[in-house]
């Protein structure tokens, strides 16, 4: 091969090996999506996973979601003070922490803890042979192994991004009104006055659009542990697979909240 030939054959080959990557990804989510409709359905799996992915999550969730509200209550009045409007206080921390803050680091959050765990699972399955194992088995291994996790990430998700919200606006109010004095009834009445209902909604669609995107790449990922290039073999294709769907999900987290919000505000 001539010198001048290898940029655009790495190029053809690059692009290649990605249009397959994502065929693969389009056919596992939709044999995923299709195992909701098989039977006999897994209840006792969908509610370990729903415990999992749900309660085991709600400590890191609670915290990040104290602190974001207590930092916004905080900054929120610093910058307030300089144009007299402090007692817009509530809207401001309320409308940051439902329509943008709530939703995004809610799913940063599980991604980093339930979305690895989650592709590091199915990826020590897959290396070991397990997953084979339940083909020959005649076991569909998307209703026995990813289907619960699906939906289990999809109802979980959104009720800790509502409980982030919560308590993030609970911090906001605890800086704002009872550490550096704003008003108690501004707060609430400019947070009952600027939010409403598509506020509300925006959020909620994020965060199971969100669910979605990262309880995908984290599953697919380790399904497909094998055939990812550069992953390497055994437990170092695990590591570097599993580092990689947090670092995708992330990063999907972050592009699909810009594109939710240039079309649903």
């Amino acid at each position: 091969m001539t010198f001048w030939a290898k940029p655009f054959f790495y190029l053809g080959d690059n692009c290649l090996y990605l249009l397959a990557d994502l065929g693969r990804m389009g056919m596992f989510l939709f044999a995923a999506l299709a195992g909701l409709f098989k039977r006999p359905f897994r209840g006792k799996e969908f509610l370990k996973q729903l415990h999992f992915i749900g309660a085991g999550s709600i400590v890191v969730v609670f915290f990040t979601a104290l602190s974001s509200g207590m930092v916004l209550g905080l900054q929120g009045v610093y910058t307030l003070q300089k144009f007299g409007a402090d007692g817009m206080l509530g809207s401001g921390v309320a409308l940051t922490l439902i329509m943008e803050l709530g939703p995004i680091l809610t799913a940063l959050m599980v991604a980093g803890r339930a979305g690895s765990a989650m592709c590091a699972e199915i990826g020590i399955m897959r290396i070991s042979e397990q997953i084979d194992a339940l083909e020959c088995m005649a076991i569909d291994p998307f209703r026995y192994l990813i289907t619960p996790k699906f939906l289990a990430a999809i109802i979980s998700v959104p009720l800790l991004t509502a409980m982030f919200d919560v308590v993030g606006i609970y911090g906001g109010y605890l800086t704002g009104v009872k550490l550096m004095g704003v008003s108690s009834g501004s707060f609430f009445n400019g947070m009952m006055n600027s939010v409403s209902n598509h506020d509300i909604q925006l959020g909620l669609i994020k965060s199971f659009v969100f669910a979605f995107l990262l309880v995908w790449i984290s599953t697919g990922r380790g399904y497909f542990v094998l055939q990812i290039r550069g992953a390497g073999f055994g437990a170092e294709s695990v590591s570097k697979v599993t580092t990689q769907a947090v670092v995708l999900s992330s990063i999907s987290v972050l592009i699909f909240d810009y594109l939710l919000t240039a079309v649903l505000l």
